[in-house]
């Protein structure tokens, strides 16, 4: 059982680590996360782990605890939408600009956790190279989490996580057979950029981008922080550039500055203003 005032200390902390909203009722999440995050820093138990977070609490136990608790669901392929969008719309749009330009198309999968989506997006750019032509698909990668981060890049996935959502056609050309599991073939791996970050802190490093895919992960912040990190997002789009966001997940009441795609068969958004893009409603009424 979790003291009140335990759950309200680490829900802040939350808060100012990842920007997780843990809300109420949560205990059980902590309860069934926290235990490794215990048993590493040598604690018998959860309460143990609490008080030294409260009272000498280091830079790598507070990342563990955050890493620990942003962990989410993922699979190859998922919800497919999306990825028929990026194949058979978003691409086949973007290259007449960017070759115009004479850039690559730029891809972020913000939020990859254990790589599923990347490497999914790497299949669908893989499939299309005689579309493509010489055009050059740049494809980074970033999660909050460390050792997420760190499974992703290394690409490996067991039977379980393989049948999830991957065609056994992707899963013979893509895959290798290891002792443990499936690993991606290199040349797959090398066409992604893994990268560490935050969120919640400035990613004007990563560049610009043309797509954006920041799927279900909304859905663990509150409003202000979707708004921060949305508009964030916002403003390193290409012109034209489009966001992708989860099938539940909407702008409404959050921010104007991205709206949705005009007869989109699923959640893409533009910069308010742009080619497509147009107010939502609710009510009849316009709220972009």
């Amino acid at each position: 059982m979790i003291a009140v005032d335990d759950y309200k200390f680490l829900a802040e902390l939350l808060k100012r680590g990842s920007g997780l909203a843990l809300g109420e009722g949560k205990e059980y999440l902590l309860e069934s996360r926290l235990p490794p995050v215990a048993s590493r820093f040598n604690f018998p138990d959860l309460p143990a782990l609490f008080q030294a977070l409260r009272t000498r609490a280091t830079a790598e136990m507070t990342k563990a605890v955050c890493d620990a608790m942003t962990t989410g669901e993922t699979l190859f392929f998922r919800d497919n939408a999306p990825f028929l969008a990026l194949e058979k719309q978003l691409i086949p749009e973007l290259l007449p600009r960017v070759r115009a330009q004479g850039r690559p198309i730029r891809i972020w999968c913000a939020a990859c956790s254990t790589g599923q989506e990347p490497y999914s997006i790497a299949m669908i750019v893989d499939q299309m190279r005689a579309t493509l032509g010489g055009t050059k698909v740049e494809i980074v990668a970033s999660d909050y989490a460390a050792p997420t981060l760190a499974r992703a890049k290394e690409g490996i996935y067991n039977q379980f996580e393989v049948q999830r959502g991957l065609p056994v056609q992707q899963l013979v050309k893509y895959f290798a057979q290891v002792p443990n599991g499936f690993q991606v073939v290199p040349a797959l791996r090398d066409a992604i950029a893994f990268r560490e970050q935050n969120l919640l802190q400035s990613f004007t490093a990563l560049g610009n981008f043309d797509v954006v895919f920041i799927r279900n992960v909304l859905i663990y912040f509150d409003t202000p922080t979707k708004r921060d990190v949305l508009e964030r997002i916002a403003r390193q789009l290409h012109p034209g550039g489009t966001v992708l966001l989860g099938g539940t997940e909407n702008t409404l009441g959050i921010t104007d500055k991205l709206v949705r795609l005009q007869g989109a068969t699923t959640s893409l958004y533009r910069r308010a203003g742009e080619t497509g893009a147009v107010p939502q409603t609710t009510g009849g009424k316009a709220v972009a």
